[in-house]
């Protein structure tokens, strides 16, 4: 399994218009499906924004790719711009800078 988390800025008073985007997107598209997702989480602890996606395959990265060009990812992304904001502007130059990198992982045995 392959997945991504992206930490950002939102404030709390937006969680729910958040929510609703991408319950929308997630239901109301296959676009999740064509992109391989197993499952969608968002977090936010004190203006911070955690996006957990789980991938069903190691190709989660390329399937993501393709999808930045399809007009429904582009529409999602447009949507959310007014509510969630990057983590450190002075640094980030592109989607990549707001991806956490794992360090640690463990899981029970099968």
């Amino acid at each position: 399994m392959y997945s991504t988390v992206i930490v950002a800025r939102l404030a709390p008073a937006d969680i729910d218009t958040v929510a609703k985007l991408f319950a929308d997107f997630d239901t109301g598209t296959e676009l999740p499906h064509t992109m391989g997702t197993r499952r969608r989480q968002l977090f936010a602890h004190k203006g911070l924004y955690f996006h957990i996606q789980d991938f069903e395959s190691d190709n989660g990265g390329e399937l993501i790719e393709r999808a930045k060009l399809d007009p429904r990812f582009v529409k999602i992304q447009q949507d959310l711009l007014p509510y969630i904001t990057v983590f450190d502007p002075a640094t980030w130059r592109s989607p990549s800078d707001a991806m956490a990198s794992r360090f640690y992982t463990w899981q029970v045995a099968a």
